[in-house]
């Protein structure tokens, strides 16, 4: 059963107001349906969107930051744990260890580097995660559209597109998490290297 989600998010603070507006109803949602939010522990973004409306919506949130990061003073002082790493991979770990599903809400290389990560784990059945990209505004359009032409081209299994699932909605994304099954595997690891 899901219990932690970590949020991949923007640490932005200039975007268009749609992607705050989903972040922060997300956020409230997974408060009330009993999640409690791993995140990268700042009170910037989407981030920020997403953990501070959890925190007011009575969930439990957990920070991770560097500490190159933390002495640029942007970390929150809401969460109820928080944990300082050496670096960026430390973080990474440290998210991974304490989450067990993953939602990307828009954000930029960091975010993509981060759940690209963790669809690769998943492929290699390092673990088997819920990955969810919340598409806000049709952001992830064309990475999806990437995604699959790396799919179809036999870059990946066909199966590959089993290893995440794209949400339209905060509403959409709760649904999915509810119904998802970690105990079955979407992916097999023996299909990785067959066509």
């Amino acid at each position: 059963m899901i219990k932690r989600v970590c949020v991949f998010a923007s640490s932005c603070d200039y975007l268009e107001e749609i992607y705050y507006k989903d972040a922060s109803k997300l956020g409230s949602l997974l408060a009330e349906n009993n999640f409690e939010m791993v995140y990268g522990g700042s009170r910037l973004g989407l981030m920020w969107a997403c953990a501070g409306n959890l925190k007011q919506s009575g969930g439990k949130l957990y920070g991770v930051m560097p500490e190159r990061l933390n002495d640029f003073g942007v970390s929150a002082k809401i969460c109820d744990e928080f944990y300082l790493t050496a670096g960026m991979r430390e973080r990474k770990a440290k998210m991974d260890e304490l989450s067990d599903a993953v939602i990307a809400l828009p954000g930029g290389f960091g975010t993509l580097e981060e759940v690209a990560e963790i669809i690769v784990q998943k492929q290699l059945c390092y673990n088997n995660k819920a990955i969810v990209f919340l598409n806000t505004n049709g952001f992830y359009d064309k990475l999806i559209e990437f995604m699959d032409e790396i799919i179809l081209q036999k870059f990946a299994h066909k199966d590959a597109a089993n290893l995440y699932y794209v949400s339209s909605s905060p509403e959409d994304v709760i649904n999915y998490l509810k119904m998802y099954n970690p105990e079955a595997r979407v992916f097999d690891r023996d299909k990785i290297y067959k066509r």
